[in-house]
């Protein structure tokens, strides 16, 4: 089983929706005190959401706004805010600054934080100091966040039935088929809830340094985000890194969870 990844850094020109530039200060009558600064297109996922960085390339005024479209699938930003503000003390993740909607979107604004995209550039040409990075990076959010009193759920059951409400990906007969082969939990952690490559940062010396795009966040078996990050070694890296970040991580690989969290994946 293969998949090619859909989100990437947009090409071309992208149209910076009204929210954006509200935020941004780019809007007559916006009141902010902050100079305007222009939205800077750095991520487009396969949903239709985009993200922007105003100011800098890093330091402490910049500033990152994901944005939305209504009716974008998997892309409720509103319940990453809530995430993002219930794992801040716990593991390092975007600040979050401010957050809404209107008629057009939604839209979400975070803080900057250390590092760079474990797929830029600097990293893809580095490969093996990437996928170790990502895999300790991912273990210390499953050993940091606590699973008790988490108040987020990314289980099998949780997953098939709102996908199934969704209408999008699953329909009743194949998530009763792949309920049914549901393994027996290995370890049940906080999952990330998207552990692609993209998702984790690393510092200029090859360390993870936070984890960005919570939106999924939630308890379920750690192979539900272990199955993913390996997955997206091959998307982002080529083939032969999977085993490498699962030894960072400090877990031998386990085939049938990684064949049934893939499935769950594309299925919801």
């Amino acid at each position: 089983m293969s998949r090619t990844p859909l989100a990437a850094v947009p090409h071309g020109p992208v149209v910076v929706p009204e929210a954006v530039r509200r935020v941004a200060g780019g809007s007559a009558g916006h009141e902010g005190t902050a100079a305007a600064v222009e939205p800077v297109p750095v991520w487009r996922n396969e949903a239709g959401g985009l993200t922007f960085r105003l100011g800098p390339e890093s330091g402490a005024s910049t500033r990152y706004v994901k944005w939305a479209p209504v009716g974008a699938a998997d892309l409720d930003l509103a319940a990453e805010a809530v995430r993002l503000r219930w794992a801040s003390p716990f593991t390092p993740v975007p600040p979050v600054l401010d957050a809404g909607e209107d008629a057009d979107g939604s839209w979400l604004v975070t803080a900057a934080v250390p590092g760079a995209s474990a797929v830029d550039p600097v990293w893809l040409d580095r490969p093996r100091d990437a996928v170790r990075a990502i895999g300790e990076g991912l273990r210390a959010l499953h050993d940091a966040l606590p699973v008790d009193g988490c108040p987020f759920g990314w289980g099998v059951d949780e997953r098939l039935a709102r996908s199934v409400a969704d209408g999008v990906h699953t329909d009743a007969e194949r998530a009763a088929a792949l309920r049914a082969r549901a393994p027996d939990v290995d370890r049940l952690v906080v999952c990330h809830g998207d552990a692609c490559a993209p998702n984790t940062l690393l510092t200029d010396d090859g360390r993870w340094s936070a984890h960005v795009d919570l939106g999924r966040l939630g308890v379920a078996d750690r192979w539900a985000d272990l199955a993913v990050a390996t997955w997206s070694t091959q998307w982002n890296y080529g083939p032969g890194w999977e085993d490498e970040l699962l030894a960072a991580y400090g877990v031998a690989p386990d085939p049938d969870r990684t064949a049934f969290y893939r499935e769950l994946w594309d299925a919801t």
